[in-house]
């Protein structure tokens, strides 16, 4: 996939934890809160039919605000990408203000573990540099920091 600076950001890092699991919980609606946003954040709600068209929907809890974010998947390949976007709801209904489509990447890593890249694309490079200006790259660092300290609990 090629990447355009001007409307998408991306974050790859190795976690040492298998891929099997990464998966497990990015698509499994009771472990969605255990890691999905930064802490003290959280979500207080996930809805998940994991399919082509099926519903991601998350309610987050952020500084007392609630958050509704409604979205659907668009590829799956089991253990290796997921791709979700708010752009549309369930029923492929358009958003009347979509902000990104995620893309989570994942590989064997060769010296063990799993490679993990998450890439955001935007509508708009002000949309882009708005979603950098909130904390992307920290934000999606505390994220799988967060992913891995639960997996671990998991094994």
């Amino acid at each position: 996939m090629e990447l355009d600076p001007k409307t998408d950001l991306s974050f790859t890092r190795t976690l040492p934890v298998p891929r099997a699991l990464i998966w497990e919980c990015w698509t499994s609606p009771e472990h969605i809160p255990q890691f999905f946003i930064p802490r003290p954040h959280r979500v207080t709600s996930c809805d998940i039919d994991l399919r082509v068209g099926g519903r991601f929907n998350t309610t987050f809890e952020v500084e007392g605000n609630m958050m509704d974010n409604k979205g659907v998947y668009l590829e799956l390949i089991p253990e290796k990408k997921l791709v979700f976007t708010d752009s549309y709801a369930e029923g492929w209904k358009p958003a009347p203000d979509p902000f990104m489509t995620a893309i989570l990447e994942l590989s064997d890593c060769a010296e063990g573990g799993t490679i993990y890249t998450a890439t955001a694309r935007h509508r708009s490079p002000e949309a882009r540099q708005t979603h950098e200006d909130m904390g992307f790259y920290g934000g999606w660092g505390i994220v799988a920091d967060q992913l891995v300290e639960y997996i671990r609990g998991l094994m």
